[in-house]
């Protein structure tokens, strides 16, 4: 037999593989198994090429779709691909040209159904323009917010879509000053100037509040998020803006802000709903302010209006229907992901405030009037 047919080879010691030692157990050459093993250790165009037997430079034209390859040579490289199961390596290609292909999306809370469309939408844009999108959630942490931001990026991703925590972002600056296209949405920069997308929470909430003042309510209560975000203190002030402009004095015991917990929630709407002069109408300031004064309203024995700022998910198949100041979440996403891409395509753009436009979706419980 020639040395390449000889069969295996002895191991240390001069036993082989599969005979038994003193133990009685069966004897494994784990120097062959790790050859074998490919686990991160990835084909790369050097091994298609080998197999294919072509130049490296014939693998490329193929992999990135050049012309200059006879129809033979590409099937035999086609076939060696799928024979190794390589995968051409992105992340390498576009930091030759400077870009990683990837921007981050930092979100107030994944769960939260508001940011589902907004995020799909942000993935949508990115998609189109050859791109992946990298997500995390801040939590309504300002130091959790900076964190994220910074690790996306040590990460090199190419621009950030923001929903900001916190209200002081000069830690961005030398991320933007370093070519780091940045768009903030929901809620502006703090200590920056930058682009960002709004939906007009003053104007929806002043709306709102005159929907329920028209049907002929005056204690109406407001129930919202922690004054220190951006959106609950412009609901609120489109609250007291609707009142005002009734001539309607408002009580500071029909109004409430602080976290969404809905125990704090409960205890507010409680609050307001009790004795003579408990309201009549209820605005709420978000989806989860919305969804737990639902569940308080349904063990009353009375009808309370409801307006709630953001829809929610079967809000049209209660009895009654919840009437809602809707928001396009995913225009919001929208516009901030094409106003990102278009800085990334070279655009000399100056910051920009840019705010859509909120409707009021009438369903039964903006409508109820006063109890008698």
């Amino acid at each position: 037999m020639s040395p390449d047919e000889s069969g295996p080879s002895p191991l240390p010691g001069g036993r082989l593989p599969g005979s038994d030692d003193r133990t009685g157990q069966r004897i494994v050459d784990r120097t062959a198994r790790r050859t074998e093993n490919r686990y991160g250790n990835r084909p790369t165009m050097k091994d298609v090429a080998a197999r294919a037997g072509v130049g490296l430079k014939t693998v490329s034209r193929v992999v990135n779709g050049e012309p200059g390859v006879t129809t033979d040579t590409e099937r035999r490289v086609q076939e060696a691909i799928a024979a190794l199961g390589f995968r051409r390596n992105d992340s390498a290609r576009v930091l030759r040209k400077g870009r990683t292909a990837s921007i981050g999306l930092v979100l107030e809370d994944l769960a939260d159904p508001f940011y589902g469309p907004l995020s799909r939408a942000v993935e949508e844009v990115a998609r189109a323009h050859g791109a992946l999108l990298i997500n995390g959630s801040s939590a309504e942490d300002p130091e959790r917010e900076q964190e994220l931001v910074l690790a996306l990026c040590a990460r090199r991703v190419d621009g950030l879509v923001v929903i900001p925590a916190g209200d002081d972002h000069r830690y961005l600056e030398p991320e933007i000053a370093a070519g780091v296209a940045t768009v903030f949405v929901d809620r502006p920069a703090g200590r920056i100037d930058a682009d960002v997308v709004l939906s007009d929470s003053f104007g929806g909430a002043r709306d709102g509040v005159a929907h329920l003042i028209a049907g002929g309510h005056r204690r109406i209560g407001f129930i919202g998020d922690q004054p220190r975000i951006h959106t609950a203190a412009e609901r609120l002030r489109g609250y007291r803006a609707a009142m005002e402009d009734a001539g309607i004095p408002v009580d500071e015991q029909w109004m409430s802000l602080g976290v969404t917990d809905p125990e704090r929630v409960r205890r507010a709407a409680e609050e307001m709903l009790k004795g003579q002069d408990a309201v009549t109408a209820i605005f709420a300031g978000n989806n989860r302010v919305t969804v737990t004064v639902v569940r308080v309203l349904a063990g009353l024995d009375r009808q309370v209006a409801l307006v709630g700022f953001d829809d929610i998910e079967l809000g049209d198949l209660l009895q009654p229907g919840v009437t809602v100041v809707a928001q396009d979440a995913a225009q919001l996403g929208r516009t901030a992901a094409e106003r990102l891409f278009r800085q990334l395509d070279g655009a000399t753009l100056l910051p920009e405030r840019i705010e859509l436009p909120t409707r009021l979706i009438q369903r039964g419980s903006g409508e109820l009037p006063p109890a008698r």
